[in-house]
């Protein structure tokens, strides 16, 4: 990274935390984007240049999942079996939280906690994670020869694969700490690889 993406970078990511601050000690909907800029000495314009919204903001992590795990299908051998390939995808993503900082734990753990505080961000989330699931399947399909408009086997193949995810980070909720959600993500992973009969994703 240069010194001008990363000077971008600290700034996008003070803007983040700044709003996380403000979301949580005064509510996601009484906080503004003129509010969130105050607090790093920006402009409103220069927010909107690094995010589009406050939606954006609060599910910035969707962009940050769906960057590691298209940068990893597009590595995969082409002849690899597509739900395998899926799986790195996520043990990419896992060793990303794995691999957090102090810094970057209690960011993630932030928004955990404006989401369980803020309920109607969850339908943001799922309808942000459908274009997620879009964008891989479309990557399926190309892998395996087919229109992702007309094959329904390539959106399965995501499914299962992201539902595996959801598992993993979701259930059970009972601890919110990252190295029990890579644990409980580790065994998401692996029950499902244990679960479906080699090759099952191979068809046309």
């Amino acid at each position: 990274m240069g010194l001008r993406e990363h000077k971008k970078e600290k700034t996008r990511l003070a803007i983040l935390d700044a709003a996380l601050d403000l979301f949580l000690e005064q509510g996601y909907e009484a906080t503004t984007v003129e509010q969130i800029a105050g607090a790093v000495e920006i402009s409103p314009r220069t927010f909107f240049r690094y995010f589009t919204s406050k939606d954006h903001l609060a599910l910035w992590f969707h962009d940050h999942g769906e960057g590691i795990m298209l940068e990893t299908l597009e590595g995969r051998p082409a002849d690899e079996p597509p739900f395998t390939s899926l799986m790195h995808a996520l043990r990419a993503v896992l060793a990303d939280v794995q691999a957090s900082t102090p810094e970057e734990a209690a960011r993630f753990l932030k928004l955990r906690r404006l989401m369980d505080g803020h309920p109607h961000l969850i339908g943001r989330s799922v309808a942000r994670g459908a274009k997620t699931e879009r964008h891989l399947a479309e990557l399926i399909a190309a892998r395996r020869g087919v229109n992702a408009d007309e094959d329904q086997l390539s959106h399965l193949i995501v499914a299962f694969a992201m539902s595996t995810m959801r598992v993993g980070f979701e259930c059970p909720h009972h601890d919110g700490t990252l190295p029990e959600i890579a644990r409980r993500m580790t065994e998401s992973i692996d029950l499902a690889e244990r679960s479906l009969r080699p090759g099952w994703d191979l068809r046309h």
